[in-house]
């Protein structure tokens, strides 16, 4: 049978098809082996062999993994794990140049000189290893495969400029995790291809590659060793690696074996060097593209034929060294150093003292160092499973239970994650060896059920970490050019595809923040081509809303709800405000024309209503001469106009004049002409706004709270905006001017020249204490002084006499001179608010001591004018006596000296102080009469 078997050496470069023609080779007998590299790969030729053939009669067997059919006919395995013995018909090892390898270099040369099949034998590698097959096996066929695609050298590229579909190569996993991190922010994502990986890992992230999800793949040397994807473009990132023990260049067609993997098929590929890696020199460049590399001369080599009667005994066969010159003697293995590790307790040593032990202390050394540690905590862990399989014969399954428990969890970063999937490979590899541990089949399950979770725990991780799933979707889709379809909730957040891309804040689009660089730009494309139609479906919902759902801002903005649409521009009519809407270029001119025309509808309604009074004086043709001139300054002003500012066109006209725009509303008040309707809160917000925007102003005053008779007057607002917002400022707080009026009309018959004190009805009209009015009556031209007396207290019959404040507020406001129902502008709750502020002020106390009466505080005011003043300082020269106002009569209480004037009036000789307001009104009203 041996004399029959055919010995093939299938050499070439990358994308000859090598592996692909072996197991067609080995599917064509009844039985086979086939031995390769990486578990990953094994695990790829695995899945391809069972899609042809079925799970029943395919075996998986790696140091980790074991999956073996009772009726297996075909053995899939690294090259560790090649059964031998098996007697298969075909047996083949891929990437057989890995015999030069110092690390495994001597599994694949025993390999190359001991496995052979009855009926095939195959080696699949570079054309390198043609010399030295050729001497160590003399029988070896050699068929030669030619590429199927070319390969160029396209020099050096920056990552931003990296063409899609590449992969880009480190040789850390530092090195791998920055490139992915810069890939993520520049182009999207990038999905981790190393060999440390588990296969569920490893085939998630290909998947993500393989699938389009991210166009850039970024890995270790792993992928050089048969990985079949889809890649344009190589890049190195770095042109030498730390080989286990020293940092070193790579050669030539240690490069070509990498870069092979641009251009699968028939497809050409290219490759190059990025980051920090130097151009190629020209004639490796050559080299690689033409697959011209040195032979290799020399293989590793370990003595297969072990002597188990005693450790020395094994470490010496171990050490032994080649008869031949083609073969050299690999550097002491991982196994080898812990075996003499072990070797050196005596403990250890006393266990060992027979061939059989020593054969199961050799099999417990060749546990694979998983987690890298040391190799002195590596040696104490197997110490520990030596221990128990020597003396129970098993490993203890309460440790080995705990082991697998404490691994067992899904929580922490990349680099935990990573430490949890190497630490669980070595008690998967344990629960896979024979014998070693009681209920294998269970524990086989068990830390396969861990793995695959932890598996599942860093694709997430290096997902989440390395690939905006976001930006990966969108510029697929771009790509495919589909319609996508977004969606927008009721907070205007926006998903394309499913990802969360803004915020739609009514016609124009907020892109996330967070996209930056590429990202945002496959956003920003992919969500407006998407939300082209929800633009214009927003857009028949706006223009067919009712104006109750639109409304504008004090700064002049216009709202539709809770989004902004557009703002208010100034016009050639203050009375007549433009609008410019809030609209993406994107959504078009159809529906930014049905916003615009919307808002403007909307401003031209609400300024027709609230300012209807007054643009009535506009439409009254039967208005002439200066009352139509007069009503046209009103409008111009808004409807409110200070009297000292028209005084002289106010004087000029006559009783018809006013008459007629008296039917408009208007009222000629002492200090302000206004249109008392024009006084509510609506119109005095839009008055403030449209009068800004005549104005110019970059920043709008707010309209005063509602309600409220006074507010502080303050000094960083703009000259005429109290006028605008219905006040007058008098000293530290600004009074409401329909209500000075009304203060105005109490004054008329109080004595202004002698002084005379505030009522509560004064009070009660401004809602101020008596020191604030003191400050108001101040600011209209008052002096105030202040004076303290004896505090009466009243009889409780005068308790329960209703008080003048009570009296007063019981009278109608209509019986009072120019005043008329609209413009009566004080509503109830202004009048409890004043009442209340009144009674306190009433009640104001100084401080009292037990041994004296209680002392209350009053005010005189007298007009400050200068005619006051002249007839002032004439008596005190003439020697009359100054009145004596502000004081109580001999005999009459505080409550009975209350609302009345405490100083004798003026003389009709007198003449009235023109500087009075007040006093020139009631000059006039005496005239009519």
């Amino acid at each position: 049978m041996a004399e029959q078997s055919r010995v093939l050496a299938v050499l070439g470069p990358t994308n000859t098809g090598k592996t692909h023609y072996a197991i067609e080779r080995m599917l064509g007998y009844r039985t086979g082996i086939i031995g390769l590299p990486l578990r990953l790969l094994a695990r790829e030729v695995y899945d391809k062999i069972v899609a042809a053939r079925g799970p029943s009669v395919v075996a998986l067997v790696t140091g980790e993994e074991r999956i073996v059919p009772p009726r297996t006919q075909y053995w899939v395995c690294t090259v560790e794990a090649m059964p031998e013995g098996m007697g298969a018909d075909f047996v083949a090892v891929d990437e057989i140049q890995l015999c030069a390898d110092p690390e495994r270099g001597h599994v694949f040369t025993d390999r190359l000189l001991r496995m052979r099949g009855l009926r095939e034998t195959q080696f699949l590698g570079a054309h390198t290893m043609r010399g030295v097959i050729s001497q160590l096996v003399p029988e070896a066929e050699f068929i030669g495969r030619t590429r199927m695609s070319n390969l160029t050298y396209a020099g050096s590229k920056k990552i931003s400029k990296m063409p899609a579909r590449s992969a880009i190569v480190g040789f850390s996993v530092e090195n791998v995790y920055a490139i992915a991190e810069l890939l993520r922010r520049q182009k999207g994502g990038a999905a981790v291809v190393m060999g440390a990986l588990s296969p569920r890992t490893r085939n998630a992230q290909v998947d993500l590659y393989q699938n389009g999800d991210v166009d850039y793949l970024v890995a270790t040397d792993a992928i050089g060793m048969g990985l079949n994807l889809d890649i344009n473009h190589v890049a190195f990132s770095s042109l030498s690696k730390f080989d286990g023990r020293r940092m070193r260049v790579l050669a030539p067609n240690e490069l070509a074996q990498i870069a092979g993997r641009a251009g699968r098929g028939m497809s050409d590929g290219t490759f190059g060097v990025t980051g920090e890696a130097p151009d190629l020199p020209d004639d490796m460049a050559q080299a690689i593209m033409d697959h011209r590399f040195a032979p290799l001369r020399k293989l590793e080599w370990r003595n297969a034929n072990l002597r188990f009667g005693t450790i020395d005994a094994l470490i010496a066969s171990l050490e032994e060294k080649p008869d031949d010159e083609l073969l050299v003697r690999a550097r002491d293995a991982d196994d080898l150093i812990a075996l003499k590790t072990l070797a050196a307790q005596t403990e250890i040593r006393a266990r060992a003292g027979d061939a059989q032990s020593v054969k199961l202390l050799w099999d417990v050394c060749r546990v694979p160092d998983f987690r890298g540690i040391s190799h002195a905590e590596h040696a104490s862990l197997l110490e520990r499973i030596f221990s128990d399989l020597h003396q129970d014969g098993r490993v203890s399954e309460d440790w080995f239970a705990a082991q697998v428990r404490r691994i067992d969890r899904t929580d922490g970063d990349i680099d935990t994650l990573s430490k949890r999937l190497a630490y669980i490979r070595t008690w998967t590899y344990v629960a896979q060896r024979n014998g070693w541990i009681a209920d294998e089949s269970h524990w086989r399950e068990a830390t396969r059920a861990v793995e695959d979770r932890v598996s599942d725990a860093l694709h997430e991780a290096l997902t989440q970490r390395f690939v905006d799933r976001r930006t990966s979707v969108l510029l697929r889709r771009l790509k495919q050019k589909e319609a996508m379809v977004a969606e927008v909730n009721d907070k205007g957040e926006v998903t394309v595809e499913g990802e969360f891309v803004g915020r739609l804040d009514g016609f124009r689009f907020i892109q996330d923040k967070t996209a930056g660089g590429q990202e945002a730009k496959a956003v920003s494309q992919a969500s407006l081509q998407a939300l082209t139609p929800h633009f214009h479906l927003r857009a028949d919902k706006f223009y067919n809303a009712p104006d109750t759902e639109i409304d504008f801002t004090e700064q002049g903005g216009l709202m539709w709800g809770e989004y902004a649409v557009g703002k208010l521009v100034a016009g050639a009519d203050p009375l007549k405000p433009q609008v410019s809407a809030f609209v993406d270029e994107a959504a078009g001119a159809d529906v930014a024309q049905k916003v615009q025309r919307r808002l403007q509808h909307f401003i031209d309604r609400k300024v027709a209503t609230l300012f209807e009074p007054l643009l009535n004086i506009q439409r009254d043709e039967t208005l002439t001469g200066l009352a139509r001139g007069f009503g046209f300054q009103l409008v111009e002003s808004f409807g409110i106009i200070p009297r000292g500012e028209v005084a002289d066109e106010v004087k000029s006209l006559d009783q018809d004049a006013r008459g007629q725009l008296r039917k408009h509303g208007v009222r000629f008040g002492q200090f302000t002409i206004f249109m008392p309707l024009l006084l509510k809160p609506a119109p005095t917000r839009l008055r403030l706004v449209l009068w800004s925007l005549a104005q110019g102003l970059e920043e709008f005053p707010e309209s005063p709270p509602p309600g409220l008779v006074t507010v502080p007057s303050g000094t960083a607002h703009p000259r005429g905006y109290h006028s605008m917002s219905g006040y007058r400022a008098a000293g530290e707080r600004a009074v409401r001017i329909d209500m000075l009026e009304r203060l105005a009309d109490m004054l008329r018959g109080e004595d202004s020249r002698g002084g005379f004190e505030a009522n509560p009805d004064m009070l009660s009209i401004t809602g101020m204490t008596l020191e604030q009015f003191a400050d108001l009556m101040q600011g209209l031209g008052y002096k105030a002084e202040r004076g303290e007396r004896e505090k009466v207290k009243p009889t409780p019959a005068e308790e329960a006499t209703p008080g003048p404040t009570e009296t007063a507020e019981a009278k109608p406001e209509e019986t009072k001179p120019e005043v008329t129902d609209a413009e009566a502008m004080a509503s109830e709750e202004d009048a409890t608010a004043s009442k209340s502020e009144t009674s306190e002020a009433l009640e104001e106390k100084t401080e009292t001591s037990d041994e004296g009466p209680e002392q209350e505080v009053f005010f005189t005011f007298t007009w400050a004018g200068r005619a006051t003043r002249a007839r002032t300082d004439q008596r005190r020269t003439s020697g009359k006596p100054k009145p004596k106002g502000g004081k109580p009569g001999k005999g009459k209480t505080r409550s009975d000296a209350g609302p009345k004037t405490f100083s004798s009036k003026p003389s009709k000789k007198d003449k009235i102080d023109p500087d009075n307001p007040f006093a020139a009104a009631l000059m006039g009203l005496k005239d009519k009469g």
